[in-house]
């Protein structure tokens, strides 16, 4: 399938990882493979264009920008006439991926999350997670939902809480909560060899198999693990067990890390036939049954009842460090997938921290602060009290006060999200389509009516800010736009925020 990009025609879509590359247009040179999502993240056999039209396959394909054109490998649907990228992604949303019952905690969008991964790594326990929550309200930051990240079970598919680790399991529950805390808990579909549940599992069938009717043994990076075969309605009903278990004594919900398709062979037996992208999606869909859950990998899962994090960023100023927050939560945004979290502050990928731990980027630390603060998911897990000194850790405070204020906002914003599909932070170009904006993805509208524009590169203050014809208010001050590009510095601890006045 072949057909010609249009003039000024703008395309988004399929990978979240790496959209600062992204829109892709008549002069792009660009091969994107769908048919296995090896990416970290959220991917979708999806592209909507600014020009009202967009691309549409129940599975993934191979696609090819090049020469004012673009490839397909297969026959995919394109539909056309809804005059803009709004127009063109809310009737694809209504037609492929609709918003119907989506049962996400508010809890997500009110205080900042915290996750105990970077303090603790895989030495999570009960007197650590306690002093964790404890400093959280001593160093005036809000409860919220906290999670306990990988290591606070035994080994992998035994769900429950490591009696060395966790003596008194319950009763630090009971602890977090009269604090003001959810609790949530790390999981993944993988399960330890060697162990009395993979023997379990083995003979109850619930396993992903290689084509020689054995347990496939997969590599991630925790090691080598067998797979749960989540197609089983047998395997489903094994984890309902473990894991309603564990809400029966005050767990809240859960992160379902794990199930990347780029650890399951293309050949997998499975007992619904499914590949390794469908694989993916049916850990999302187990996800949807939790109000308070988080997810990281997923295929075609835009519309679905999930907080979705972005991968693991590295504690860098790069286009994969603190530049991809923006470009890739606005690609989740246009995908389905609104309700993201942009990592954790600082960067998720803890030896990052191990390396550094004397000489933290505190200015970095910072300006992730300052983009997480108004996007729908806030989340801390390097201790900010610990890492920064004083003057920057006030700025954290500034970020998370900014937050409170605009709170009632991006709540009314994620519940209009559930119903409709509309993203919460959106793309210029989404909501002024005619300004030229198609390019623009380090700042973003907040809804219909706040422009943000945080400051993402080392020593700057102050940055330069495409505004749309109208009156803004930004500072206590009316600015009066015809659409010009205007350098604007922001209070310390805080992006750049524009309200439209009329």
């Amino acid at each position: 399938m072949v057909f010609s990009i249009l003039e000024n025609e703008y395309w988004y879509g399929g990978y979240v990882y790496g959209s600062h590359v992204q829109p892709y247009h008549a002069a792009s040179e660009a091969e994107i493979d769908l048919r296995r999502n090896d990416s970290t993240n959220q991917a979708v056999p999806f592209f909507v264009s600014t020009k009202g039209r967009y691309l549409w396959c129940e599975e993934g394909f191979l696609l090819h920008f090049g020469g004012g054109n673009i490839t397909i490998d297969r026959d995919v649907e394109l539909r056309e006439g809804y005059v803009n990228l709004k127009g063109a992604y809310l009737a694809a949303c209504k037609e492929h991926f609709p918003f119907s019952d989506v049962r996400l905690s508010d809890e997500f969008f009110k205080n900042p999350v915290y996750n105990s991964w970077i303090e603790l790594t895989f030495w999570q326990n009960e007197k650590d997670i306690l002093s964790y929550a404890d400093h959280i309200l001593e160093n005036g930051m809000p409860a919220g939902v906290l999670m306990i990240d990988d290591g606070w079970s035994d080994y992998y598919g035994k769900w429950d809480f490591s009696r060395e680790k966790f003596p008194h399991a319950e009763e630090m529950l009971k602890t977090l909560h009269s604090k003001g805390f959810s609790v949530m808990l790390w999981i993944c579909p993988y399960i330890t060899p060697d162990t009395l549940q993979y023997r379990q599992a083995r003979d109850m069938d619930i396993l992903i198999k290689n084509p020689d009717g054995k347990p496939l043994i997969t590599e991630w990076w925790n090691g080598y693990s067998a797979a749960l075969d989540l197609s089983a309605p047998a395997a489903v009903e094994w984890l309902d067990e473990q894991l309603e278990a564990l809400r029966a004594i005050g767990v809240d919900g859960f992160k379902f890390d794990g199930a990347d398709v780029l650890y399951y062979p293309d050949d997998i037996v499975t007992s619904g036939g499914v590949t390794p992208n469908e694989m993916a999606r049916l850990w999302c869909a187990y996800a949807e049954k939790y109000p308070l859950n988080e997810l990281r990998v997923a295929f075609k899962a835009g519309g679905m009842s999930l907080m979705q994090r972005l991968c693991d960023k590295p504690h860098n100023w790069g286009e994969e460090g603190i530049m991809a927050l923006l470009p890739d939560t606005l690609m989740q945004g246009i995908t389905g997938h609104p309700f993201g979290s942009p990592d954790m502050i600082g960067g998720g990928e803890y030896m990052n921290f191990q390396e550094n731990s004397d000489n933290l980027d505190q200015e970095l630390f910072n300006r992730h602060s300052e983009i997480a603060c108004l996007l729908p998911v806030m989340q801390f897990s390097a201790a900010p009290w610990r890492v920064l000194g004083q003057d920057s850790y006030e700025k954290i405070l500034k970020s998370v006060k900014l937050r409170e204020r605009y709170m009632p906002r991006i709540l009314e914003l994620a519940h209009h999200a559930a119903q409709t599909g509309e993203p919460i932070a959106r793309y210029m170009a989404y909501e002024f389509p005619e300004g030229g904006y198609e390019g623009i993805n380090d700042q973003f509208m907040l809804g219909e009516d706040i422009l943000v524009a945080p400051i993402c590169e080392k020593g700057r203050t102050s940055r330069n800010v495409a505004v749309p014809k109208g009156k803004w208010r930004f500072l206590g001050t009316v600015i009066e736009s015809e659409g010009a590009v205007m350098e604007l510095a922001p209070e310390d601890g805080e992006p750049i925020v524009l309200e439209k006045c009329d």
